[in-house]
This record gives C-alpha cells, sequence and structure tokens, in this order.
C-alpha cells in the first residue's frame, strides 16, 4: 500500500487541469472540511490560497502536459477523518464554488474515495 497515492485525477479532471494551467498558470489545490462547496477540491493559482499549521500536502500532483507539479493540500481536521483514504479527482458538470477557477467553465471538481490499508 505504500506506492498506492493518495490522491489522482481522472482524465477528465487531468484534461481539466491542464485547460487551468493554460489559463492561469500554475495551479494548486485545497480540500477543506467545511460543508457544502469545502467539501469539493478547490483550484486555485498556486500560492493563491494560503496554506499553514493546519494543512497538510497530501501530494504533487504530476499532469502530463503540465511543467510543474500541482500540489494537493487538505485540512489537517478532514485528513484525519480520510486518512485512509485514496482520493480521485474527478470532474462533473455543474457549477461549484465562484471560487475555485473551474467554475466558470460550467463543471466542478468532486472527490471521489477509495479506502486503502492502514
Amino acid at each position: 500500500m505504500a506506492d498506492t497515492p493518495r490522491v489522482e485525477l481522472t482524465p477528465a479532471a487531468a484534461d481539466l487541469v491542464r485547460q487551468l494551467r493554460q489559463a492561469h498558470g500554475p495551479l494548486m489545490f485545497h480540500q477543506s472540511g467545511g460543508c457544502c462547496d469545502g467539501s469539493a477540491p478547490m483550484c486555485y493559482p498556486d500560492g493563491e490560497f494560503r496554506t499553514g499549521d493546519s494543512d497538510v500536502l497530501l501530494a504533487s500532483l504530476t499532469v502530463p502536459g503540465v511543467a510543474e507539479p500541482v500540489p494537493f493540500w487538505m485540512s489537517k481536521t478532514q485528513f484525519e477523518v480520510w486518512s485512509h483514504t485514496r482520493l480521485i479527482v474527478d470532474v462533473v458538470a455543474g457549477r461549484g464554488s465562484g471560487f475555485s477557477l473551474e467554475a466558470p467553465e460550467g463543471v466542478r471538481f468532486l472527490i471521489r474515495s477509495r479506502l486503502v490499508g492502514g
């Protein structure tokens, strides 16, 4: 289980990341533990969302066609709840939060998860 990635992207999510990278430059994700849109991964220009001691860097995602890794952060409290899951970032139709870069595209990122051994 040590080589099981903590976070991965579906092909559709990777395509959207490539489009957003082209339009906005280097990107980052942050997954909070909040309600409503806080339960969806938010995509920002890298560094726009300030992370700190209350956040955990889960992964630096390698996306073919994107020059630099895309960091995926999660709040520590959310990580405690999801520590035995592999997160799969997907894309679905519908409007998410106005703060996430994909919102104007008519789609939103969504987390799917699978249990992994602990």
